[in-house]
């Protein structure tokens, strides 16, 4: 990616309003080879598709100005949404890059039609897609609307988030040592209903990353979309370590720690010595 991580992460936002330009050659092409690298640490296969809305039917009632979507199709198996996350986003970030807009949509989007695009089988979900094009000058109504009822440029503060051992200590970014850039690039990530599900615990070289599951969001038969958000988020996280030159590897160890009841252990971080 030609701009920082962190540059394009800060400069990422949901675009549902797009000028009508169609994309340039160059940049489909860039976007077409990227679509087929965008992998994850999780070596869980996600197929992306770019897909012509006229052609397929396809059609979304919150998007306006552009014909083109991108989607993407996994198998169910364990930790298939955090994977699907993380690429999706790592696709996101790219296109932010060549100056090309995207929102992932699930509930408005024609699904069916969507579904039949990408041949989906019966072991397989396709959690999202995204429309893809040049943003507008100016956002329409609607989506002003949408993004102020969610508060879509807030985020939770950095100690609401993230924690220190376990999770009766709230901690600080002075105290999160090389995980602070991660950790804020972490807290910016967008989800689903702006509900930022992901928590973390450092614990020396280790991060553990919870989900804290909101009632509204369960069963859902996509998956578990805020597990997808946590991927989205992990993305941010593992990409902004990798450019400062960290890297490291996620398993599941689950460490015990007590929780609310409401927050599921997912994964975690450690860091490569």
């Amino acid at each position: 990616m030609s701009n920082s991580v962190k540059d394009l992460i800060r400069k990422r936002k949901s675009v549902r309003t797009f000028s009508g330009e169609s994309l340039r050659p160059e940049d489909r092409q860039k976007l077409e080879e990227f679509l087929k690298t965008a992998d994850n640490p999780f070596d869980i296969p996600i197929e992306f598709r770019v897909l012509d809305a006229k052609k397929y039917g396809l059609s979304s009632p919150v998007i306006i100005g552009t014909d083109e979507y991108v989607a993407a199709k996994v198998s169910r198996i364990p930790q298939f949404e955090i994977a699907f996350g993380y690429s999706f986003e790592k696709f996101c970030l790219f296109a932010v890059s060549l100056d090309v807009g995207t929102v992932m949509l699930a509930a408005t989007i024609s699904r069916s039609a969507f579904e039949k695009a990408m041949e989906i089988k019966d072991t397989e979900v396709m959690p999202v897609a995204s429309p893809i094009g040049y943003p507008a000058e100016k956002q329409s109504v609607r989506e002003k609307l949408m993004r102020k009822g969610i508060k879509a440029d807030e985020r939770f503060p950095f100690d609401t988030l993230f924690f220190e051992h376990s999770f009766a200590q709230c901690l600080s970014p002075e105290r999160a040592g090389i995980f602070q850039e991660a950790l804020e690039m972490t807290r910016l990530a967008p989800s689903a209903g702006n509900m930022q599900p992901w928590r973390a615990i450092v614990c020396g070289d280790k991060v553990h990353f919870y989900e804290k599951k909101a009632k509204a969001m369960q069963n859902n038969p996509l998956g578990d979309i805020q597990k997808v958000d946590i991927g989205i988020a992990l993305s941010h996280f593992d990409l902004t370590l990798r450019e400062e030159g960290i890297t490291g590897r996620f398993a599941v160890e689950d460490p015990g720690m007590e929780t609310d009841g409401q927050t599921e252990y997912i994964v975690t971080y450690e860091v490569n010595r």
